[in-house]
């Protein structure tokens, strides 16, 4: 992982690509979801489940990194996408992501699989 000059704390470090399927908006993160990023991700899963998308599938396989800030952002929109119905799916994880949400215990109030077809198809 090409983590760019020590210390950058650009918000170029990390894309946010929004399509919604049927009730489900997916997300797909690319690069690094932390302190500096976690906006671009919460805003428009926010939006997502104010415009009434209940399901929200997060495709992580290109989440090279989460800290604390990024899980609670997809915590955040757990809690939001529950109060409608609905929750959060997580697709992917790599192993470095996967680990945070092991420490965490998280892993256990999120709804993990392996593709998108079975996030979508649940």
């Amino acid at each position: 992982m090409d983590r760019g000059m020590v210390g950058t704390t650009g918000r170029d470090r990390l894309t946010v690509a929004v399509r919604r399927e049927g009730r489900s908006a997916i997300f797909t993160p690319v690069g690094e979801l932390d302190h500096h990023t976690a906006e671009l991700l919460r805003e428009p899963m926010d939006s997502s489940v104010e415009d009434g998308y209940a399901k929200l599938v997060v495709d992580c396989s290109q989440l090279e990194f989460c800290d604390s800030t990024g899980l609670n952002v997809l915590l955040g929109a757990r809690l939001k996408a529950e109060a409608e119905g609905g929750g959060v799916h997580l697709v992917g994880l790599l192993p470095t992501v996967a680990r945070v949400f092991e420490i965490t215990g998280a892993e256990a109030v999120f709804t993990l699989h392996d593709t998108l077809a079975d996030a979508l198809n649940e």
